[in-house]
């Protein structure tokens, strides 16, 4: 155990490292998995370390530094209690001092202490751009009730929220950016096949749309696949070609 006068020397170079985690040398994943390492080995007691972030779909635990921790955490979720939860949803620290006296979650606390785990700690990272979670501390050797503990999981908690957060921040926005392109390279080429019809066959811009879903419909296929493939080859069963409507009868049938 590290003297209370050498935490600050002890810890510092694990914060440090947290303040110089980029997104270039990492994927989400592993820095969130550096975060719960670096979590393991500068918290006194040995303990095993995990990250919950809520999102609308419900918890999840994205990082954890050992099985024990996942198992506590996915047993919480399905008993849609515990600290980890109520940390990361209400923004309080939640604490279980001694897993085998009474506590606020008695359905899970039992649970715990039959897996190994004396004592329990779920710190809640500071909410930035709507990332809220849990900093959750799984220990056999000490209690939270110390003091220093407690302050070390504070201060580690907060360091270890910018670059979690900021790395969400960054997958979204990659996210919602290969999204719009996505739907941009959609919209163009449905917006070329329905050009193409219009002018060979005098279609209207509904029309066109139409024949369009229509054959996406009758073929369980995509409106952009079936776009793609008439941009590219002029010929698709069921749609206008040069010589009528493939398939199907004349151009206006069905448009």
């Amino acid at each position: 155990m590290i003297p209370p006068d050498d935490d600050a020397v002890a810890v510092q170079p694990a914060f440090d490292e947290l303040g110089r985690l980029s997104f270039a040398e990492h994927s989400l994943e592993s820095l969130l998995q550096r975060v719960t390492a670096l979590a393991a080995g500068v918290l006194p007691g040995e303990p095993v370390i995990s990250l919950t972030i809520l999102t609308d779909r419900g918890p999840s635990t994205v990082a954890s530094s050992g099985e024990l921790a996942l198992r506590l955490d996915e047993e919480q979720y399905r008993l849609d209690s515990g600290p980890c939860l109520a940390a990361a949803s209400t923004g309080q620290t939640s604490e279980i001092v001694d897993t085998r006296a009474p506590s606020d979650w008695p359905d899970f606390a039992p649970h715990a202490a039959a897996a190994g785990c004396g004592s329990v700690i779920s710190f809640p990272l500071p909410v930035r751009e709507k990332v809220a979670g849990a900093l959750n501390v799984y220990a056999r050797r000490f209690t939270v009730s110390d003091r220093r503990t407690r302050a070390l999981v504070s201060r580690f908690a907060d360091y270890a929220v910018v670059p979690v957060s900021n790395m969400y921040l960054y997958e979204s926005a990659v996210e919602r950016a290969d999204h719009l392109a996505t739907a941009l390279d959609s919209r163009a080429v449905i917006d070329q096949a329905k050009g193409m019809l219009m002018e060979r066959f005098t279609l209207t811009p509904d029309q066109a749309f139409r024949a369009l879903t229509r054959v996406s419909m009758q073929t369980n296929t995509k409106v952009r696949d079936i776009a793609e493939r008439f941009v590219a080859t002029g010929d698709v069963p069921g749609l206008p070609t040069r010589h009528g409507v493939a398939g199907t009868g004349a151009v206006a049938d069905g448009c």
